[in-house]
């Protein structure tokens, strides 16, 4: 063997692009890159979030100002006051100063924490937001749950049964319930099942959270029962929407050459949908069901004024018609900052799913 022949190159063995080099562009492969640019993904939308929370934050502080009313006059209780203690209300509140410096106190204080008093209730506007949202989750976080199952399976289902008699009765009534305003329906549902028809009695309590007086086991079953009629209006009102989307990206999905592959390889129909077309299907779904979580909170004030609901929303509403500024603001700020981190959270999963995005 000459050594021509001995230093030739192995056909098929990797060769060396070039000599190597040590240095911060070493070992910056594919992979490298792109985790960088999921970081700089990463980046971008948490800069965005934070932009659109100090917008969020401007437009509470002057949004409700526009509102008309005198909320000192509303603190006074329709007593007849002098004008010295009215100036004292206005300067216990910081009312008496200029604009600007009541947004930059504002603004300075949301950032540590402090959405400051309210006017009705004198008390941090921070207690009673956490004194009101574990009933307000309760509510949504049921009604969501429900909705996100109930619109994935009748979904699926119309899809893959696509021009069926079923598929064509789940999509109108989808349509139909999902163009209804959530506050007529409740108010149908309070008439027909709570007051009751002719000489039918209501089957449910017209609002509220609790009848009162019961205990362990019973309190739960009475917590329950007053949660049926509010649960079921969010749903009925918000499957629709799951269950359109998750039923067009499985449409898309159907025509696909990997689906025709797997049923030639002899797999049962039931086992191709499962295993191959719904996973890939939800990826507009998954995005959808984080929206939904954001705007389920922010929308649910309608459902919880109708039904007394001792919520956020009902809370919303209490403190719109005083209006009573720091708690509205606080209040609107909870509601926006909802939706923007759940849409903030879809964009920053929505990669880990499809890696196309953000590299």
């Amino acid at each position: 063997m000459t050594a021509d022949a001995a230093s030739a190159p192995v056909e098929g063995a990797p060769q060396a692009a070039g000599p190597v080099k040590d240095g911060p562009a070493a070992g910056r492969g594919p992979r490298a890159r792109t985790a960088t640019g999921y970081l700089r993904y990463v980046a971008g939308k948490l800069a965005g979030a934070a932009v659109s929370l100090f917008a969020v934050l401007v437009t509470s502080f002057f949004l409700f100002r526009l509102i008309p009313g005198d909320p000192v006059k509303f603190m006074t209780g329709g007593r007849q006051v002098s004008a010295e203690q009215l100036a004292a209300y206005r300067r216990e509140f910081g009312l008496d100063l200029p604009m600007w410096q009541q947004f930059t106190d504002y603004c300075g204080k949301a950032l540590t924490g402090d959405l400051g008093t309210s006017y009705q209730f004198r008390a941090p506007v921070v207690d009673k937001i956490t004194e009101a949202l574990p009933n307000t989750l309760l509510l949504t976080g049921t009604a969501f749950v429900l909705y996100t199952v109930l619109g994935i399976l009748l979904g699926t289902r119309s899809a893959w049964r696509h021009g069926r008699v079923g598929d064509r009765v789940h999509t109108g009534l989808a349509l139909t319930l999902y163009s209804v305003p959530s506050f007529w329906l409740g108010l149908l549902l309070i008439i027909t099942l709570s007051v009751g028809i002719g000489s039918v009695p209501g089957l449910f309590p017209t609002g509220g959270m609790e009848s009162g007086g019961e205990e362990g086991f019973a309190h739960v079953l009475d917590v329950a029962h007053h949660l049926v009629l509010p649960v079921v209006t969010l749903v009925a009102v918000e499957y629709g929407q799951t269950l359109l989307v998750t039923r067009s990206a499985l449409l898309d999905e159907m025509g696909s050459d990997y689906l025709t592959t797997a049923r030639a390889k002899g797999l049962r129909d039931d086992l191709v949908r499962r295993r191959h077309a719904v996973p890939n299907a939800l990826l507009p779904t998954v995005t959808l069901i984080f929206i939904n979580l954001g705007r389920t909170v922010a929308g649910v004030i309608l459902v919880e004024t109708v039904f007394s609901w001792p919520g956020l929303g009902g809370l919303f509403y209490q403190a719109l018609s005083v209006p009573d500024l720091p708690l509205v603001q606080g209040l609107f700020f909870v509601f926006a900052a909802a939706v923007i981190l759940m849409n903030t959270l879809a964009d920053l999963i929505y990669p880990l799913l499809d890696p196309r995005v953000g590299r």
